[in-house]
């Protein structure tokens, strides 16, 4: 089997990051775009793991994460949200500022998913907390919207 270029795996990482988000801004997904939204956000992944750095893998696990709470799957919600989470904290000097408020996000959508009110709450306070070391105010203001949407 040949090998592919990390520029290749890049490239791919980020067109199937892309396509995962359309799919999953779309309304009205078939059972079918269900599906390949799911494949897209795996298929990033894997690229990822290949070639990317901390912090492209943790973003690629918040996808994933994310992707499955949009679906109600809350199990590998949870799953895909701590790992994005355990990314973030081991490598603290490797990721943005924005990584970790993000992973706690993805954890306060993952419990919505899976109904525990309680932990989305304490989650949503300490992605509100971690939110306000963000410089970036691009970057605040997109994650204060993405927490604004998350109904408990």
């Amino acid at each position: 089997m040949a090998e592919t270029s990390s520029d290749t795996e890049r490239s791919l990482g980020v067109e199937l990051f892309n396509k995962a988000w359309a799919l999953m801004e779309k309304p009205d997904r078939s059972p079918e775009a269900d599906d390949e939204l799911l494949h897209c956000a795996h298929a990033s992944a894997y690229h990822w793991m290949q070639a990317g750095t901390v912090a492209n893998r943790a973003r690629s696990e918040w996808q994933c994460a994310r992707v499955y709470s949009v679906l109600g799957r809350a199990e590998p919600a949870l799953h895909h949200a701590r790992r994005c989470l355990e990314l973030c904290e081991s490598a603290p000097d490797e990721i943005e500022e924005f990584d970790l408020p993000f992973a706690c996000e993805a954890m306060a959508r993952a419990y919505t998913a899976a109904g525990d009110a309680a932990a989305a709450r304490e989650w949503l306070d300490r992605a509100r907390a971690a939110g306000e070391k963000i410089v970036d105010e691009d970057d605040r203001v997109l994650l204060e919207a993405d927490l604004a949407n998350i109904t408990l």
